[in-house]
C-alpha cells in the first residue's frame, strides 16, 4: 500500500494546534486535540433562487431558450392578448429584440440566444407554425407534423430539436424531431400528456409531470435519441411548471400548479428527484433556461397577476461560501472614514484628523487631514482619494463642505461641495466622483458630480436620506442603498435602493433587511455588498447582502454588528471594514468571496 508521503510529497506535519494557512487537502495531527484534520472548501449544500432583471412585458404561456445569462424569452399571452415580443437577457437585464412573426401562447421553443427555434402553440387555434433565429431575424420554416399546443421541448439549437406530447383536439404522445430543414415523427411519449416541465437535447431529453385530462403528473420519462422510458417520479406531481438542465442525466422542475401554484424546485441527478429551496414567488406557466448549476425562470403567472414580469435566478448546489475574519487591529479606536481596497486603505477623521494608511499587514499613522471631522465621506483608492464633508467637533453639529485629496502622502483642500453636509453616501474616484443625500440639517436628496475639480450639482434621489452606504466605479454609474429617511415620527430606517446611470436614478430592489450606519465594498453597481450597521430598534446590525445587479441576497455576517459607515473598501470577493462603533472600536474585519472549513478525522 502506498504511503502518504509518496501520494502527496509530504509527510503529516505535527502542531500544536492548527497550521496558518493550510492547503487544501493538506491532513496534519493537532497535538492538543489529538487528531488528524484536514481543510476544505466552505460551499452551498442545495441551490437557491434570487430575483433577477424584470421583463420589459409582463405575460405567461411564453417560451425560452439560451443560458442564465444569454436567454431568450419569447411570444406568450399578457391574459390576453396573444403577443409576439421576444426579450434578450444578458444576466441582468432584458431588452426587447425582433419579434416572431407569429403571436401565440403555449408555444415550445429550443437552442441558444443566437441560434434557437420556436413551434406550435395556441394563434388561436393551435398551430404548427415553426420560426427560426439567426441572431438577427425570425424565419418561418417548415411546419409541425402535428399542430398543437402545451407541448414539451428540447434541444441546442435551430437545426437540432425535439417537440413532444401537448394538446389540441386530444393529449399528444408524438414526438417530432428536426433536422434543421424538417420535422420527423419518432418514437411516442409513454404517457400522452400536456404542460409539462422539459429540458435536454435532440438526444437526451426529459419529461416531468403535465397533465393528462385529468390527472395531475408526477410521472418523468427519459430520451435516450431512440426511445422514452420510464423513471423515478416527481415527489410533487405538478402541472404548467418549467424546466432547466442539460440532458437526461439532469434536470430542474420549477413551480408549477397541483392544484393551486406552487414555489417547489426539484432537482433530478439521474435516478431521483430531490427537493431543493423553494422559488421566491410561486410560479405557473413560466419559461425558463439554463443548466441545473445555473438557471433563470421569468414570466409566469403567480397569486398576484397572470402576467407576471419577475425573473428569478438559480445557483446550484456548490457555491462558495464567502466569511469575515479578524484583521489587524487600527491605532485609534473610532468611526473613520476610509477609501481603498482590502489590502489598501486610508482611514481618517472619526472626530478627529488622524488618519492611518494599511498595507494588507499593519496600520500606520500619516499626516494628519487639515481640517479635523466626523461622518464624512471617502472616495477613492489608498494613493489618491477624497474626504468631503462631515461635522467638525466639538458639538453642536456643524456642517462641513470642505473636500481634501489625499496624494498618498498628504490632503490638500480642493474645491468645496455646493451642499455642507454629514452622512453621505459616496461613490466612484478621486477624478470622478459622486456624492449623495446625506444630513445637512435634516434629511436631503441632493447630488453632487466631482469632474476632478469641481462639485456640480444634478439631479436628486427619488429617497431624501443620510447614512446611507454607496458604491461605483465613477460618477456615471454607482448605487446607494438602506440609509435614514423621512417617517411620520420624524425619521425611520429604510432599505430603499437605487441605481445612477449618470444622468437619473432609478429605484430597484430593496435590501432584505432595512438599515442605516452600514458599511459597503464592490467598486461598481452591479456587484456590492451592505453590511452592518442599525436597524433600528432593537439595534445593531451583523448582516451582510450581496448584490449582483438585480437584487440583495443575504449572505455570511459581521463578526460583530456595529455601526460601519464609511465608503466602498473592495469588492464583493475581498472587502475590508476598520473601526466602527458603538463603543468605538479598533478591530478591523476582512472579508474573503470564499472560505475554508476544518474537519477532524477519526482515528479510533
Amino acid at each position: 500500500m502506498a504511503e502518504y508521503k509518496e501520494i502527496h510529497g509530504t509527510k503529516i506535519r505535527n502542531y500544536t494546534t492548527n497550521p496558518d494557512n493550510p492547503i487544501t487537502g493538506e491532513v496534519w495531527y493537532n497535538e492538543t486535540d489529538n487528531v488528524l484534520k484536514f481543510q476544505y472548501p466552505n460551499t452551498t449544500t442545495s441551490g437557491s433562487w434570487r430575483t433577477g432583471g424584470s421583463l420589459n412585458t409582463g405575460r405567461y404561456h411564453l417560451a425560452g431558450a439560451g443560458i442564465y445569462t444569454a436567454a431568450l424569452a419569447i411570444a406568450g399571452s399578457e391574459d390576453p392578448p396573444n403577443v409576439t415580443n421576444v426579450e434578450s437577457y444578458n444576466g441582468s437585464n432584458w431588452t426587447e429584440i425582433t419579434d416572431v412573426n407569429t403571436a401565440r401562447e403555449l408555444l415550445g421553443a429550443a437552442g441558444t440566444q443566437t441560434s434557437a427555434l420556436a413551434f406550435g402553440g395556441f394563434a388561436p387555434p393551435a398551430t404548427a407554425a415553426t420560426e427560426l433565429w439567426n441572431g438577427s431575424n425570425w424565419t418561418e420554416v417548415n411546419d409541425l407534423s402535428t399542430a398543437r399546443h402545451s407541448l414539451g421541448d428540447a434541444g441546442s439549437s435551430n437545426t437540432s430539436a425535439l417537440a413532444f406530447g401537448g394538446n389540441s383536439t386530444q393529449f399528444w404522445a408524438v414526438t417530432e424531431s428536426w433536422n434543421g430543414t424538417n420535422w420527423t415523427e419518432v418514437n411516442d411519449l409513454n404517457t400522452a400528456r400536456a404542460h409539462m416541465g422539459t429540458n435536454g437535447t435532440a438526444t437526451s431529453a426529459l419529461a416531468y409531470g403535465g397533465e393528462s385530462g385529468p390527472p395531475i403528473l408526477a410521472v418523468t420519462e427519459s430520451w435516450n435519441g431512440t426511445n422514452w422510458t420510464e423513471v423515478n417520479d416527481l415527489n410533487t406531481a405538478r402541472e404548467k411548471l418549467a424546466g432547466a438542465g442539460e440532458d437526461n442525466t439532469n434536470g430542474l422542475a420549477i413551480g408549477g400548479t397541483n392544484p393551486g401554484i406552487v414555489a417547489i424546485t426539484e432537482l433530478w441527478n439521474g435516478t431521483n428527484w430531490t427537493e431543493q429551496n423553494d422559488l421566491s414567488t410561486a410560479t405557473r406557466q413560466q419559461a425558463a433556461a439554463g443548466t441545473v448549476s445555473n438557471a433563470l425562470q421569468f414570466g409566469g403567472a403567480n397569486p398576484g397577476t397572470n402576467s407576471s414580469t419577475i425573473t428569478e435566478e438559480w445557483t446550484g448546489a456548490g457555491a462558495p461560501i464567502g466569511a469575515w475574519a479578524t484583521g489587524a487591529s487600527i491605532n485609534t479606536a473610532r468611526l473613520a472614514t476610509a477609501a481603498g481596497t482590502k489590502t489598501a486603505l486610508v482611514i481618517t477623521a472619526g472626530a478627529s484628523a488622524l488618519t492611518e494608511l494599511y498595507n494588507g499587514t499593519s496600520f500606520s499613522e500619516v499626516n494628519d487631514l487639515n481640517a479635523a471631522r466626523q461622518l464624512a465621506t471617502g472616495i477613492g483608492l489608498s494613493t489618491a482619494s477624497l474626504c468631503t464633508g462631515g461635522d467638525p467637533p466639538p458639538s453642536p453639529v456643524q456642517n462641513s463642505a470642505a473636500t481634501e485629496s489625499w496624494n498618498g502622502t498628504n490632503w490638500t483642500e480642493v474645491n468645496d461641495l455646493n451642499d455642507a453636509r454629514r452622512q453621505m453616501a459616496g461613490a466612484g474616484t478621486q477624478t470622478s466622483g459622486l456624492a449623495m443625500g446625506g444630513d445637512p440639517a435634516d434629511f436631503t436628496a441632493n447630488t453632487e458630480l466631482w469632474n476632478g475639480t469641481n462639485w456640480t450639482e444634478v439631479n436628486n434621489l427619488n429617497t431624501a436620506r443620510n447614512a446611507m452606504m454607496g458604491t461605483g466605479a465613477d460618477n456615471t454609474a454607482a448605487i446607494t442603498a438602506g440609509g435614514y429617511s423621512p417617517s411620520p415620527t420624524g425619521g425611520a430606517t429604510n432599505a430603499n435602493t437605487e441605481i445612477w446611470n449618470g444622468t437619473n436614478w432609478t429605484e430597484v430592489n430593496d435590501l432584505n433587511q432595512g438599515r442605516h450606519l452600514l458599511g459597503s465594498s464592490g467598486g461598481v453597481y452591479t456587484s456590492a455588498l451592505a453590511f452592518g450597521g442599525s436597524k433600528g430598534p432593537p439595534g445593531l446590525a451583523a448582516n451582510t447582502e450581496d448584490w449582483n445587479g438585480s437584487s440583495w441576497a443575504e449572505t455570511s455576517d459581521m463578526n460583530t454588528a456595529r455601526l460601519n459607515y464609511g465608503s466602498p473598501n473592495g469588492t464583493t470577493t475581498a472587502a475590508i471594514t476598520a473601526g466602527g462603533t458603538p463603543p468605538n472600536t479598533t478591530e478591523t474585519e476582512e472579508w474573503s468571496g470564499t472560505s475554508n472549513l476544518t474537519k477532524s478525522i477519526d482515528t479510533d
